[in-house]
């Protein structure tokens, strides 16, 4: 083994565990996938993860310095295919592996910056924040099942930004609270947080059904080895969304609604044992 081979394998290893020690949720999504895949959407977990950190998590420093220091290290890494942080080390090896468009990264960090100072959106800044915040990392995600194939990454490529874009509006809901009270944040557009109705929260599920059915889709067009994962996602998702649904407004808007974790466990046993 060389030393930069033993450094590749130390900067995976840096994603590997940011991954398990900042989501249980995903880090079992991740098992359930062919074991090819398991090291490049670690390396992805880990950049977005670290950027969406400094945004919501770092009040004590400055994190417009801190992002666009993030920022700069991203590009030069991208460029110069290499970087002395192992997280970016480890993106920068998948991102040109599986030939993904810089357009992801542009779009992702943009929206990674709109939360440094943008506290509310009409209904254009609300699709391109969502499509940077989460469509993108998921078709980071597609590129690698994909696995070179660019017809089938075409044909999946809408289902997949559907399948975030749900995911994200769930995420929204879920942490309306937080959003409000700690940052001041309302990403649904034309909704005042304070004179919020129920009509308006239910307007939001039909509209996140509609991306959840095209999701739903889209997964179970994705190659097998790929497919139980990312359904380990959606039914992890599902069980979220539906506790959501069935809580009145006063409660998502005073406390933050979540899946036990029995609940979570037993949806990846039946996952693994083939029982869904």
């Amino acid at each position: 083994m060389t030393q930069i081979d033993l450094y590749q394998r130390v900067s995976l290893a840096c994603s590997k565990l940011l991954t398990n020690a900042y989501s249980t949720s995903f880090s079992s999504g991740i098992k359930t996938l062919s074991s090819r895949f398991h090291d490049p959407i670690y390396a992805i977990y880990g950049f977005v993860r670290l950027a969406d950190e400094i945004v919501d998590t770092f009040h004590q420093h400055d994190k417009k310095v801190l992002f666009d220091r993030f920022k700069q290290d991203t590009y030069w890494a991208l460029e110069e295919k290499i970087s002395l942080n192992p997280i970016l080390e480890s993106f920068q090896r998948v991102y040109h592996e599986f030939e993904m468009e810089q357009e992801l990264v542009d779009a992702f960090l943009y929206s990674m910056e709109l939360d440094l100072f943008e506290t509310h959106y009409d209904e254009a800044g609300y699709k391109r924040y969502i499509y940077g915040s989460a469509e993108v990392v998921g078709l980071m995600c597609l590129h690698v099942f994909c696995q070179g194939d660019k017809s089938q990454y075409n044909a999946l490529k809408s289902d997949a930004c559907a399948l975030g874009s749900a995911f994200q509006k769930i995420n929204f809901l879920r942490d309306i609270k937080s959003d409000f009270d700690e940052r001041g944040r309302v990403y649904f557009p034309g909704i005042d947080y304070l004179n919020m109705m129920e009509k308006d929260k239910k307007e939001i599920e039909a509209d996140i059904q509609l991306d959840f059915d095209a999701g739903l889709r889209g997964i179970n067009r994705l190659p097998m080895e790929a497919r139980k994962g990312v359904l380990l996602a959606y039914l992890y998702y599902t069980k979220l969304f539906e506790r959501i649904k069935l809580a009145p407004l006063e409660q998502i808007k005073a406390e933050r609604v979540r899946v036990p974790d029995r609940e979570k466990l037993w949806i990846f046993i039946k996952m693994k044992c083939g029982l869904v």
